[in-house]
């Protein structure tokens, strides 16, 4: 046995398992179609909700940052990265989103292993969603605070957690949720989990990643869906989806914006977002606060797709949003689906364990704007057809 042996072991069996991701290739921008592996395919499986990932004039304002400011930052924000891109950018998300101030990070990833272990720590308590994201997840365990999780989207589970363990000793309560669920897309129900919080003066954190661009008004996000502006404490989201480029950005009062140039690692000793994508950022909170045309026809494709597959007798899960799983069950038999459906000319990416609970594998289709309603029906005749022939439907 070699110090290694154990991993080979492993490899072997997630492939036995049909658990081993292939990770495929894109050779081409991001689209409504891409060139994958060296086939072009129908895209249902990028987070291009609105399709900016490669607009006009999202590639544009980047190039002339290039021209302007060069490629990288090469320093921390905190010693010589921060540039007038940055500042502007974080003064027009926070208008965007309707808060006091904002600071922006390398990625949402990020964003969350800055906000939570700045804001909670040992003595701490944090009241976490069963169903959150890797980053929550791993931003709470580096804070050392004491985790205990609620049953998914359910706020009368969390306050029966709260009044459980309120009698313990914590200087500190933080309640943090997703807004979107990325893998069910489905919607927290943020107006009672507010109320849980404000009863019990918790901390309240929701991720955005997945609702901005999408929810609220021209994709203000799940905070303004709800109404809840001044309410929620911390709204973490990203920049990598709607948004079509890459970055993440934590909101809320100039207060907890400042502790978090203080406090917020990845802001500390991680570089600076490039300019080029600080200046394509800019170019997308322009094209949204200028129209909500692309969020609208987001909207009208999810409701068209959806309808349709559920027409078919795929069953799409608890989504409300424009991510559509589709419910296969054991992994192997979704990778089948996923391999199928690429050779019928359709990107649409099986997840399973440990992404989603084992027995819940599933096809995730990611809707965009970009799509045309002649791009959906190609998709919907693709898993049609993969459906029949698998015993699907």
């Amino acid at each position: 046995m070699t110090k290694t042996d154990w991993i080979s072991d492993e490899l072997a069996d997630l492939r036995e398992a049909g658990l081993y991701t292939q990770i495929r290739t894109v050779e081409s921008p991001q689209g409504a179609w891409l060139r994958v592996d060296g086939q072009k395919v129908l895209n249902f499986s990028s987070n291009n909700y609105l399709g900016l990932a490669n607009h006009p004039r999202l590639v544009k304002a980047a190039k002339s940052a290039l021209d302007n400011y060069g490629v990288g930052p090469a320093a921390v924000r905190t010693i010589a990265g921060t540039m007038e891109l940055h500042l502007q950018l974080e003064s027009r998300l926070a208008a965007f989103k309707g808060v006091e101030a904002a600071i922006t990070f390398q990625s949402g990833f990020n964003a969350n292993l800055a906000a939570i272990p700045a804001l909670v720590g040992k003595g701490d308590v944090i009241y976490s969603d069963e169903l959150n994201h890797a980053s929550i997840i791993d931003g709470s365990r580096l804070s050392g605070a004491k985790i205990f999780r609620y049953p998914h989207a359910d706020a009368q589970g969390l306050g029966q957690v709260v009044k459980e363990h309120r009698r313990d000793d914590y200087r500190r309560s933080l309640i943090v949720t997703d807004g979107v669920f990325s893998m069910d897309g489905d919607v927290a129900p943020l107006d009672e989990i507010y109320s849980v919080a404000h009863e019990f003066d918790c901390l309240l954190m929701v991720d955005d990643a997945h609702g901005e661009g999408v929810l609220g008004n021209g994709g203000r996000g799940i905070v303004d869906h709800f109404g809840l502006h001044g309410k929620v404490d911390i709204e973490v989201g990203t920049l990598s989806k709607a948004f079509g480029v890459v970055g993440g950005v934590v909101t809320g009062t100039q207060m907890i914006i400042d502790w978090l140039r203080q406090r917020g690692r990845p802001f500390l000793f991680s570089s600076a977002m490039t300019a080029p994508d600080v200046a394509a950022c800019l170019a997308a909170i322009d094209l949204l606060e200028e129209s909500s045309a692309l969020v609208e026809q987001l909207w009208e494709n999810t409701a068209y797709f959806k309808g349709q597959m559920k027409r078919l007798g795929f069953d799409t899960g608890l989504s409300s949003t424009p991510i559509v799983p589709i419910m296969i069950g054991e992994a192997p038999l979704a990778q089948t689906f996923s391999r199928r459906l690429f050779e019928e000319g359709v990107f649409a990416m099986a997840i399973g364990f440990p992404t989603v609970a084992r027995g819940k594998a599933r096809i995730r289709v990611m809707n965009s704007a970009a799509h045309s309603r002649k791009d959906l029906d190609q998709g919907l005749a693709a898993f049609e057809r993969v459906g029949k022939e698998l015993e699907i439907i």
